[in-house]
């Protein structure tokens, strides 16, 4: 079967967090190796996938009303040293575009701050997401997805799950990154990463 996904030799555990005022800003990003696949055509999506899906359009805004979340939405690229760019303050969010965009085939890629510089991050309270929660994302052809959480997991940065995350799915799928954990004074960053899975549950157009 004929699956969405983003080629990836070193995705590794995502660093999209502040640290406390005390130590520096951010922590360094996944180092990120990819090539963003062709599109397959509106036909196969059909043919070969589970679930609703969506044509691929750039999405803009983020709600999750469980957490009290609304946010816009940038596109977050890579870094020349092959790191993974990170949102510059608190409140936005980012959208991975080395994966499909949010509500088409494969696992769009969300990552916001637990904190920044002292304030509370975007993704602060991403943890506490259940099963059933929904997450909504407005795109720019004006159509929302919406998806349903279907876990969240911790896991340490060494050991983060690359292909769970990254890998390929047969459906619209979402996973929204942040980091958690005991904080690491001495290597200033968080020790571990939380990871919010959810699938596409509803496609929203104009």
């Amino acid at each position: 079967m004929r699956r969405g996904t983003v080629t990836a030799a070193a995705l590794l555990a995502l660093a999209a967090c502040s640290t406390p005022p005390a130590a520096p800003d951010t922590e360094a990003a996944p180092a990120v190796t990819r090539t963003a696949p062709a599109p397959p055509s509106a036909d196969a999506v059909q043919e070969l996938t589970s679930g609703p899906l969506m044509v691929s359009s750039p999405p803009v805004r983020l709600s999750i009303p469980e957490l009290g979340v609304t946010s816009n939405l940038i596109g977050l690229a890579t870094n020349p040293d092959g790191t993974m760019e990170v949102p510059g303050d608190a409140s936005t969010v980012g959208w991975f575009t080395g994966a499909p965009t949010p509500g088409a085939l494969g696992p769009a890629v969300l990552a916001g701050h637990v904190d920044w510089k002292g304030d509370k991050g975007a993704f602060y309270r991403l943890a506490t997401l259940t099963a059933g929660d929904e997450i909504t994302v407005t795109r720019l052809d004006g159509s929302q997805a919406v998806f349903a959480v279907t876990k969240v997991e911790r896991h340490p940065k060494d050991q983060f799950p690359t292909q769970a995350v990254y890998g390929p799915t047969d459906h619209a799928a979402l996973r929204l990154i942040t980091c958690g954990g005991e904080f690491d004074a001495a290597a200033g960053h968080y020790r571990d990463n939380i990871v919010a899975f959810a699938d596409l549950k509803q496609a929203r157009t104009r």
